[in-house]
């Protein structure tokens, strides 16, 4: 499949990665040459520099010839013109635009045909809705979504004295008296696929594969103490902290925002009248202070600066915060920023490109495709979700009869409205969804591919 990736900032260089791994022919446009080198030097793409609006710059990208444009310049409206003319040079190619302007969010989904696009997508929206989930369960550091919300994947860090704490997996079932699977461990920055006998230790974060109903029974068995979030403090007044207050405050609940640029204070002011705005610099210990962050039930650091939402909430822990949730565009040190007490770590990048190789996947195998794809464990594992059809080899067999790739674990089956965290006697049939847990070298386009005969 032949894509062109119009764009080489963050969201852009996240997908030339991910994408190239993957085997895809990438095309990348950008107007700035040594970004475009220094991209084409470490991976097999081909570079075009120019405005990838312009019908020159595209033609030369071969838009005639691609099956997918994905437009993730900074400028919407550049996104935008660059599809419409990707359409006109190519009806057949399929586009995907990131728009980030609250202003163009109604009028780019109606006028979605006009625009010529198959998918809008917006990472500060995606990592709202991210954040809102956390803050109704302040226990889990992550939570990945499947079968229409009916299942989790949620991420937990063992702590000194909690009861997970030096406990083997095999005796998990009897604390926290639910059916749950851990599918996957982070020890040392290592992603680790456990067995029965595997011994948690302080330090170690897991992935708990468990249905949504039992994540309340999960924290309260694990001795995790959580209460109901009633007001929360955001560093930022970006357009996350906007999408973000709109819905909290939706929920009734009490949001102050901590914004240093003065008209942007008076726009988010106007925007959001039930919201206490505050003109300050976030990174000032007594402005936090003075607002009550010591009171506050969770701090969300959403400055346009990793280094800044790292030191706030680093203080935010320091004056016990019950949770904190850090935004960051970089995710490259995770060893290092894994032994700090950075609460949750949100990265809207890659929740966009999570969703977009899903489209891409979907495109490359119309049959059988991928309903979901999460990237669990600092990107070293992926989970997976298939639906069982008429193709899927072994249905009706028992899990302990099939013989599965290295390293891949069937994590969850349901069976219409029913949920199974399975075991060797369980089995799929057609109809079924099945979520699937596997290492990130691994690219599952299909629900066949697990098997390794």
């Amino acid at each position: 499949m032949k894509i062109i990736i119009a764009g080489d900032g963050k969201v852009g260089a996240m997908l030339t990665r991910q994408l190239s791994a993957e085997g895809y022919e990438l095309t990348l446009i950008d107007a700035n040459l040594k970004v475009l080198e220094s991209t084409e030097e470490r991976y097999d793409i081909m570079a075009v520099q120019g405005n990838c609006a312009s019908m020159e710059t595209l033609e030369k990208a071969g838009v005639r010839e691609a099956n997918l444009l994905i437009a993730v310049t900074n400028a919407d409206e550049v996104n935008l013109l660059c599809c419409m003319t990707a359409h006109g040079l190519n009806p057949d190619i399929h586009t995907i635009a990131r728009i980030r302007n609250p202003e163009y969010t109604d009028q780019v989904y109606k006028m979605r045909n006009l625009f010529a696009l198959s998918m809008m997508i917006n990472p500060e929206k995606q990592a709202a809705a991210e954040i809102e989930r956390l803050l109704k369960y302040p226990g889990f550091l992550k939570r990945d979504t499947f079968a229409k919300g009916r299942v989790e994947i949620v991420e937990l860090r063992v702590e000194s004295g909690q009861k997970l704490c030096n406990t083997a997996l095999n005796d998990l079932n009897g604390i926290v008296k639910c059916k749950i699977l851990v599918c996957t461990v982070i020890r040392n920055g290592k992603a680790i696929a456990p067995d029965g006998n595997f011994v948690l230790l302080e330090g170690d974060r897991i992935f708990v594969t468990a249905p949504a109903e039992n994540l309340t029974m999960l924290l309260k068995n694990l001795g995790i103490i959580t209460h109901k979030v009633k007001r929360v403090i955001l560093c930022g007044g970006g357009r996350v902290s906007f999408y973000l207050a709109q819905a909290l405050i939706k929920n009734g609940i009490g949001v102050q925002i901590v914004e240093q640029n003065y008209d942007k204070c008076l726009q988010l002011a106007n925007l959001l009248p039930q919201a206490s705005v505050i003109h300050g610099d976030a990174s000032r210990e007594f402005l936090l202070d003075n607002e009550g962050i010591s009171d506050c039930d969770a701090l969300v650091t959403l400055t346009g600066m990793d280094e800044m939402n790292i030191i706030i909430s680093l203080y935010g822990s320091s004056c016990k915060v019950p949770q904190i949730i850090t935004k960051l565009g970089r995710l490259e040190n995770n060893t290092i920023l894994d032994a700090l007490p950075l609460g949750s770590i949100i990265s809207p990048k890659e929740l966009c490109c999570n969703n977009i190789v899903r489209y891409v996947r979907a495109m490359e195998n119309q049959t059988g495709a991928a309903l979901t794809v999460h990237s669990i464990a600092d990107g070293q594992a992926e989970a997976v979700e298939f639906r069982v059809d008429e193709n899927t080899l072994h249905c009706g067999e028992p899990l302990r009869n099939l013989r599965l790739k290295k390293n891949v674990l069937i994590v969850s089956i349901t069976h219409g409205a029913s949920l199974e965290i399975p075991s060797g006697n369980s089995s799929f049939v057609k109809g079924d969804t099945v979520i699937v847990v596997t290492g990130a070298d691994r690219v599952l386009y299909q629900l066949n591919d697990i098997f390794a005969d």
